[in-house]
C-alpha cells in the first residue's frame, strides 16, 4: 500500500506559524522549534507553504528563485535542518510548488523582457495587441484583465493571477526541462513530495480562452512524473479547482503515472451563489454538502485517491464558516474533525484547525494583507457596492482569515513573535491557544490526536466502503464505513438545534464522541447542537 494512504498531512503557512528572530514573520527555525508538538499530534507529513525566494506580492506564490530560500524564512541550511529534524520524528516534508507562473522578478522573466529575440522570451506567453488593446477578454483571478502591456516590446504577457505573476509557457520544452531539473534538486534533498499549485492550469490555451484541462495537460503531468518525482517514493497532490469525480482518476489512477491525489473544491463553493464569485454568499445547505462529499467518496473509482480537507491557506476557518465559533466553538470544531477524518482519503489539517482557531473580523481595509482581499475591496467599492456588504463578504471568505498567527499562548501576539506581527493575531488567542489545549484533556487537540491514532490502527478507515445514511435529513450527516465484515457508523448534527436520530436498533460500541457520551444503540437518540460521534456496529 502507498504510505500516504494512511497518512495525515499538516499544512504550515510559514509566514504565520512561528517567528524565531523577532522580525514579526514566521520562519523555518520557528517551525523546527515546534516539531515535537506536531509529533505529539501524530501527523506524518508537513505540507510546507512556499519558502522560496520571492518578492512577496502573493505571499510566496510568486517565486523569483526556485532553488533559493527567502531570507525572511531563513537559509537553505535551515531548510535542510528542518527536513532532517522532521525525519527523526518520522515526519516527511512536502514542498508547495508553483509551476504555472513565476514572479516577474525571476531571472527568466527579467531576461524575457529584454526583447523578442531573447532565448527566455518563449518561456512566457506573449501576444500582440488586438485592435489596439488586450488580446482577449480573459480575466485575472485577482481582478482586472489577465494581460499586462509591456511598453518596451509592444506586446502583452499573460498573468492569470497578479500582474507580477507571469504565466509560464508549457509548450516550451526547454522551460519544462528546467522545471524538472529543479524538482529533482528538491527530491534529492529527501523531501516527501510536492503540493502542486493550480496544476490544472499548465495546459492552458489562452487564444481559445481555455484555462483549465487544456488538451496537453495530462501529457505534461505524465512527463513531469517520468522526469522527476515518479523516480522517488513520494506523494504528490495537485490543486485542481476544476476537477470532477469523472476526471479525478485522470490525475490519480496509478496506472496513468501522474499524481498521488488531487484537491477537489466542489464542496468549498456550496455557500456561494451559483454563477457568481466566492464573495457572493448564500447559506450552506447540509443536504447539498452530503451529496457533494458522498459523490467524491463513491464515484472516483477504486484505483483513484481522494484528499480530505476543510481549511487551507486560501479558505476561511471551517468552525467560523459552517460551525458556531461562539457558543459551540469546541463542539463544532470537533464535529468537523470527526466527520472528515473518518472518511476515505488522506486528511489534511491546516495549522490551528486542531485547536479550533476562528476567523478574524476586519473592520478596516488597512487590516488586510492579502492581495485578493485588497483588490476585491477596491474593485467592489468602485463598482458601487455598500461597504458594509463588502466587509460581510470579506469576513466570511477573505484568505487573511486563515493567515493570522498561530495561537501558541495567551501572551502578547499569541506567542508567535516578540515583535509586531506581519498580520494581527486574533484577540481570542487569550483563550484559544495551544498551551490551553494541551492542558485540557477534552480539548479539540486531543480529538484530532485520537482521530489520527484511529486511522493508523484501523484499516477500515483507509479502505472501507462508504454509504450515506439519511440523505434527506436537513441537519444530520450520517454515513457508514464497512471493511471485511466490520461496520462503523458516523453521525454529526450540523446545527445549533437538537435533532432526533432514528437508525437501526442494532447494538453499538462507542469509538469517539465530541460530547463524551456512550452510545449502545442508534434508535431514538436526541442529538445536541453540533453533536458528533462514531460507533462500531456489534451485530
Amino acid at each position: 500500500m502507498n504510505w500516504w494512504k494512511n497518512s495525515v498531512i499538516y499544512q504550515i503557512y510559514p509566514r504565520s506559524f512561528q517567528d524565531s528572530n523577532g522580525d514579526g514573520i514566521g520562519d523555518i527555525p520557528g517551525i523546527i522549534s515546534h516539531l515535537d508538538y506536531l509529533e505529539k499530534l501524530g501527523v506524518d507529513v508537513i505540507w510546507l507553504g512556499p519558502v522560496y525566494r520571492s518578492p512577496g506580492d502573493d505571499n510566496g506564490y510568486d517565486i523569483s528563485d526556485y532553488q533559493a530560500i527567502n531570507p525572511e524564512f531563513g537559509t537553505m541550511e535551515d531548510l535542510d535542518n528542518l527536513i532532517n529534524e522532521a525525519k527523526k520524528r518520522n515526519i516527511g516534508i512536502i514542498m508547495d510548488l508553483v509551476v504555472n507562473h513565476t514572479s516577474d522578478e525571476h531571472e527568466w522573466f527579467l531576461e524575457a523582457k529584454k526583447g523578442k529575440d531573447n532565448p527566455y522570451r518563449d518561456y512566457y506567453i506573449w501576444r500582440d495587441p488586438v485592435e489596439g488593446g488586450v488580446p482577449n477578454d480573459m480575466k485575472s483571478t485577482f481582478s482586472g484583465p489577465a494581460w499586462e502591456f509591456d511598453e518596451a516590446s509592444g506586446q502583452y504577457y499573460l498573468h492569470l493571477y497578479s500582474k507580477k505573476q507571469p504565466d509560464l509557457n508549457w509548450e516550451n520544452e526547454e522551460m519544462r526541462n528546467k522545471i524538472y531539473e529543479m524538482m529533482t534538486f528538491w527530491l534529492e534533498k529527501g523531501i516527501a513530495g510536492f503540493r502542486m499549485d493550480v496544476i490544472d492550469h499548465i495546459g492552458k490555451v489562452p487564444d481559445e480562452k481555455i484555462i483549465t484541462n487544456g488538451p496537453k495537460l495530462h501529457d505534461y503531468i505524465q512527463e513531469m512524473n517520468h522526469r522527476s518525482f515518479g523516480n522517488y517514493d513520494v506523494m504528490t497532490v495537485g490543486e485542481t479547482w476544476s476537477a470532477t469525480p469523472a476526471d479525478a482518476p485522470l490525475y490519480s489512477d496509478p496506472l496513468r503515472k501522474e499524481l498521488s491525489m488531487v484537491f477537489q473544491f466542489e464542496h468549498i463553493g456550496l455557500d456561494e451563489q451559483p454563477g457568481k464569485s466566492k464573495w457572493d454568499l448564500k447559506p450552506l445547505n447540509i443536504i447539498d454538502l452530503k451529496k457533494t462529499l458522498t459523490k467524491w467518496q463513491t464515484e472516483i473509482g477504486e484505483n483513484s485517491w481522494n484528499s480530505l480537507f476543510w481549511n487551507n491557506h486560501d479558505t476561511p476557518r471551517i468552525v467560523s464558516r459552517w460551525g458556531n465559533d461562539n457558543e459551540y466553538r469546541v463542539e463544532s470544531a470537533k464535529l468537523f474533525a470527526i466527520l472528515l477524518h473518518l472518511m476515505k482519503g488522506t486528511p489534511y489539517i491546516y495549522q490551528g484547525e486542531e485547536i479550533g482557531m476562528t476567523n478574524l473580523e476586519l473592520s478596516d481595509i488597512s487590516q488586510a494583507r492579502d492581495i485578493e482581499t485588497i483588490n476585491m475591496y477596491h474593485d467592489r467599492l468602485g463598482s458601487g457596492y455598500d461597504e458594509a456588504a463588502i466587509f460581510e463578504s470579506l469576513n466570511a471568505k477573505s484568505r487573511d482569515n486563515a493567515r493570522t498567527p498561530m495561537q501558541w499562548k495567551d501572551t502578547k501576539n499569541a506567542g508567535f513573535t516578540t515583535n509586531e506581527p506581519w498580520i494581527p493575531a486574533n484577540p481570542n488567542h487569550e483563550t484559544v491557544n495551544v498551551a490551553n489545549a494541551l492542558e485540557d484533556p477534552n480539548s479539540v487537540f486531543y480529538t484530532y490526536q485520537k482521530l489520527i491514532q484511529l486511522r493508523k490502527q484501523n484499516l477500515l478507515i483507509v479502505h472501507g466502503n462508504y454509504t450515506l445514511l439519511l440523505p434527506d435529513h436537513e441537519t444530520i450527516f450520517a454515513y457508514e464505513r464497512e471493511y471485511e465484515g466490520e461496520k462503523w457508523v458516523v453521525v454529526a448534527n450540523l446545527s445549533d438545534f437538537e435533532a432526533r436520530l432514528d437508525l437501526k436498533t442494532t447494538p453499538t460500541e462507542t469509538i469517539i464522541s465530541n460530547y463524551n457520551k456512550t452510545y449502545d444503540h442508534l434508535a431514538g437518540i436526541k442529538l445536541e447542537p453540533y453533536e458528533a460521534f462514531a460507533v462500531k456496529v456489534l451485530s
